[in-house]
């Protein structure tokens, strides 16, 4: 295999300064025109390339990003990660994305890994097991080296840096609130996502608050236990339960749930009102086609990309923290009335 060609040896070559050589390839105005052809087509010929770390050493950054996700599988995260990358290039970074598949253990080592080949920034959503065990030396290593850090979507408040969320607990409420408006008096809110994560912890407060105002409004909670089997035990509860209406905190929950309605021969909405939450495929094709709090996530990804950038492009020591609140729309479909 050829060895890469360098810019000492291009300038050996050519019998000219490593300095001319550098100025030709970026057509500096001070080398003459006839210098900066030959340097080029001799650069064309050997296909150079500038040495990536070379550059980042002497500009003091990679123009790379770490983005640490928890799963991939998810539309939402999907989406977010589309986002990112698209904010990303258009300021002409990078990005090297690693999931954790919900484990503590490799966010740690994801972070220590990305921390050593110099990315200039990270873009993070906590996996489960981090907000669960809540342990979190990990970013403040990164913090103690000045090294900014974006949370979202799932942030924890113990670590200072900035964050993008969305409106979880208002986003639950408002859903409940369309039930109840609609008619729904014996609400079921049902999850597969774990109760540990701060996003079902606000979108479960948002439905007990507006549940508790109304004391015609009775509120019945179902945590999926058993991932593997969600199926049996949604079914179970329908069965269990006299309900007109069902909040799912998670596509998932609320899809499950039509597809066991339907399987006991309610009739959706006429019978059992459904809304979901992460506006994806199972969403838009499920049947009836689903309604769902529609969180943006390319948009929420694209800001937390777009935040951690200004703040690399515009260092400042006085720098303030911040969190952006992203807002939810509910998208009205077929599975509520």
């Amino acid at each position: 295999m050829r060895k890469k060609v360098t810019l000492k040896q291009l300038a050996k070559e050519l019998n000219l300064s490593i300095s001319t050589v550098s100025k030709s390839l970026k057509n500096d105005p001070e080398i003459s025109e006839k210098t900066i052809n030959r340097v080029h087509e001799l650069a064309n010929f050997y296909n150079y390339k500038p040495n990536a770390l070379a550059v980042s050493l002497k500009s003091n950054k990679t123009k790379t990003i770490g983005v640490i996700l928890p799963e991939i599988l998810n539309h939402f995260y999907a989406k977010a990660l589309f986002g990112i990358e698209q904010a990303a290039s258009k300021n002409g970074y990078k990005i090297v994305t690693c999931i954790t598949n919900e484990s503590h253990k490799k966010e740690i080592e994801y972070v220590e890994m990305l921390n050593y080949s110099s990315v200039d920034g990270f873009i993070v959503a906590l996996s489960q097991e981090t907000q669960m065990v809540n342990e979190l030396d990990h970013f403040k290593v990164l913090k103690r080296d000045n090294v900014p850090i974006v949370m979202f979507d799932r942030v924890s408040d113990e670590i200072e840096c900035d964050k993008v969320i969305v409106d979880d607990k208002i986003a639950s409420k408002n859903a409940i609130q369309y039930l109840i408006n609609t008619g729904c008096t014996k609400i079921a809110v049902i999850t597969t996502i774990s109760s540990d994560l701060s996003v079902a912890k606000l979108r479960l407060e948002g439905a007990r608050e507006i549940t508790d105002k109304n004391d015609n409004v009775s509120l019945i909670e179902l945590p999926v236990k058993d991932n593997n089997n969600v199926e049996d035990e949604i079914e179970k509860f329908l069965k269990d339960n006299n309900l007109d209406a069902v909040l799912g905190l998670d596509e998932t929950a609320a899809a499950v749930t039509i597809n066991m309605s339907l399987k006991l021969g309610y009739k959706i909405p006429k019978d059992i009102s459904v809304i979901g939450f992460t506006d994806g495929l199972l969403s838009r094709h499920s049947y009836p086609k689903l309604t769902t709090v529609s969180q943006h996530a390319e948009d929420l990804g694209a800001k937390a990309a777009q935040i951690l950038v200004n703040q690399l492009d515009n260092f400042s020591e006085n720098y303030k923290v911040k969190t952006e609140v992203v807002k939810t729309s509910l998208i009205l479909r077929n599975s509520t009335n």
